[in-house]
């Protein structure tokens, strides 16, 4: 029986959170900042959220959180709003999990990442187009 891998720490994963967070940091602008740490970068929306069930709170757009096997980018708008799902490209969908998730274990390559940041600029344009930013 083979042994079984062993998680990467989050000092291997640093340099994968280190790529993927000026995805988000380019629009921060935008956002009111949540968390920002070594392992985690999440970014809420300023203005209250137009739906009741949220009560007024913000809604969240964005996180980049590193766990015990791979790196996760989730951005919301991507499972709240269809038409940003045709955009992701094939590259991109082999990293996704489940409908707002994407898993990295190593750096993203070039492609991969120009990808991940059109996307990201895509969701921000169309939550701002509603009026949700």
């Amino acid at each position: 029986m083979a042994a079984k891998a062993s998680p990467k720490s989050n000092a291997e994963f640093a340099g994968v959170f280190a790529a993927l967070k000026p995805v988000l940091g380019k629009f921060q602008k935008r956002f009111t900042v949540k968390a920002d740490t070594p392992i985690e970068y999440s970014v809420l929306t300023k203005i209250p959220s137009p739906f009741p069930q949220h009560k007024g709170q913000p809604l969240w757009f964005a996180s980049i959180k590193v766990g015990k096997a791979y790196v996760s980018f989730h951005l919301m708008p991507v499972y709240m709003e269809p038409e940003l799902q045709k955009i992701i490209s094939p590259a991109l969908k082999k990293r996704m999990q489940g409908k707002a998730c994407f898993n990295f274990k190593t750096d993203p390559d070039a492609e991969v990442l120009a990808d991940l940041k059109k996307l990201t600029e895509a969701a921000t344009k169309n939550w701002a187009a509603k009026k949700w930013l």
